[in-house]
Order: structure tokens, then sequence, then C-alpha cells
């Protein structure tokens, strides 16, 4: 199986990074950028539409 990845940027400091699916949770859970601290739900450091709907199908 292979893995996903995510791509995540901050909506406050447009810090992009990638992510393993596996190591994220559902995306209404809160998330801190490592880069400015800015916490936000998870779903709005998704870059794109795609990667918010792979997480949703993960994390169910």
């Amino acid at each position: 199986m292979q893995e996903a990845w995510l791509q995540l940027q901050c909506p406050a400091c447009n810090e992009s990074w990638e992510e393993r699916v596996n190591d994220l949770s559902a995306p209404d859970t809160q998330f801190a950028c490592d880069d400015c601290g800015s916490e936000r739900p998870l779903s709005e450091f998704m870059q794109t539409a795609r990667d918010l709907e792979v997480l949703r199908e993960f994390t169910g």
C-alpha cells in the first residue's frame, strides 16, 4: 500500500509543507503551524480541495 502525502499551507504565514495523511487527525481538529504557531482547524491548512478530500477519506 502506498503512503498518501498531503500538501499543507498555513493561512497565516503561507509556509508550505507536506505531511503523511496517517500522521494527521480529523479535518475539524485544531492544528498549529510549526513556523508561526497559528492555530486553526486542520481543514484550513489543506492546500487544495483534493488534499481535504483525501484527508476526509482516510479519517472517515
